[in-house]
């Protein structure tokens, strides 16, 4: 399979959008066809179709999806309303809409070869639904979604680590606010311990994945928060067999 599969993941406000653009703009450098799977899903209320992909070097990807399922997971069940989605129905939907994209697209695009830069994953559920609701770690992993995206880990795993308080902070002061359940800072120091544990780090090292720390907290600026990103990937990339 893909090594060239780098997945960012940490709190909300923790500079994933920023590390995955930044990888976007390394692939526009080496001029590289580029299928940005966000904005398309935005435009077309749909993935593309598996042989779409063909003519792209590069895809940068997202989870939640930005349609079907991802689009009910964003505007209606994780996001703050009086309805209360259970976890159940909230970790199956997450791995439904994971089942998706991997098989339509994600899986594809490594047996292709493709350099795949996505924000969120499995990760986030292994994180996040345990602290959510009455669910087990077991039970998350024999979802069909979730297992088939832990059997296709991801070659570089990027956690930007951030305070809780910073990430509040942040998240107060953006423009347009995501309204999701998990926006509490007493969520957000529970989920932070679990991205900082060695069980989490271990579980992904041992289906393939070299997982990095990357501190983002300030004053550390976005820009700094790039050039640290696309010097992790350049590093990293190096050490992988030239691509034919």
């Amino acid at each position: 399979m893909n090594s060239r599969f780098v997945m960012v993941d940490g709190l909300d406000g923790s500079g994933k959008g920023t590390i995955v653009n930044a990888l976007k703009r390394w692939a526009e450098e080496k001029q590289l066809s580029i299928l940005d799977l966000r904005e398309y899903a935005k435009q077309n209320n749909k993935l593309p179709e598996t042989d779409e992909i063909a003519q792209y070097d590069a895809i940068i990807s997202a989870e939640m999806t930005h349609c079907w399922i991802g689009r009910a997971l964003r505007d209606e069940i994780v996001r703050k309303n009086s309805r209360n989605y259970s976890i159940e129905s909230t970790a199956q939907a997450f791995s439904l809409d994971r089942e998706i994209l991997y098989k339509r697209i994600i899986i594809p695009a490594m047996k292709q070869g493709k350099y795949i830069f996505q924000e969120r994953g499995v990760i986030s559920s292994v994180v996040y639904q345990p602290v959510q609701g009455r669910i087990q770690l077991s039970e998350l992993m024999k979802l069909a979604g979730n297992r088939l995206a832990i059997q296709n880990a991801p070659g570089l795993l990027i956690i930007p680590l951030v305070s809780p308080e910073a990430v509040m902070r942040r998240l107060e002061n953006r423009e347009k606010k995501d309204q999701a359940i998990f926006e509490e800072i007493n969520f957000q120091r529970k989920i932070e311990e679990r991205y900082k544990s060695q069980w989490l780090k271990k579980m992904f090292e041992n289906y393939g994945s070299k997982v990095i720390y990357l501190d983002t907290s300030p004053p550390k600026t976005p820009e700094e928060t790039e050039s640290d990103a696309v010097k992790i990937w350049e590093e990293y990339l190096a050490q992988l067999p030239k691509k034919p």
